[in-house]
C-alpha cells in the first residue's frame, strides 16, 4: 500500500508563489487521528474536485510544517495564491471540511 503522506515535499517559496488554490494536509502515516480524519477529508473533498490536494509528510526535520506552524496533525491548511485563507486542526466529520473549504467563496 503506498504511503498517504509522500516523504517529497514543494518548499514553501514554491507554495506562496502558486497561483490558484491548494489544500495542504500535513500528518504523518502511523498517526491515529490522521487515519482516523482522512475518511472525512475524502468526503468533503468530493464537493471541490477541482481542488488542489496535496498530503504533506509531517514531523522532525521537516521544514515546510513549521513553516506554517503546524503542531498537531492533521492539519489543513487552505492556501489561495500562495496566501492562507484558513486552517483546521484534527478534523473529525466532512462537515468540518467542508465549512473550511467554504472559505474558498
Amino acid at each position: 500500500m503506498p504511503a498517504l503522506y509522500p516523504t517529497s515535499a514543494p518548499e514553501r517559496s514554491t507554495l506562496d508563489a502558486r497561483p490558484g488554490d491548494v489544500l495542504l494536509q500535513f500528518g504523518v502515516d502511523w498517526c491515529g487521528h490522521c487515519q482516523a480524519a482522512e475518511p472525512a477529508i475524502a468526503q468533503a473533498m468530493t464537493a471541490y474536485p477541482g481542488l488542489s490536494h496535496l498530503r504533506i509528510e509531517d514531523g522532525a526535520g521537516r521544514p515546510l510544517g513549521r513553516s506554517f506552524r503546524v503542531k498537531l496533525w492533521p492539519t489543513l491548511v487552505l492556501l489561495r495564491d500562495g496566501q492562507e485563507l484558513a486552517r483546521l486542526v484534527r478534523p473529525t466529520q466532512a462537515a468540518q471540511v467542508l465549512a473550511l473549504l467554504r472559505a474558498l467563496g
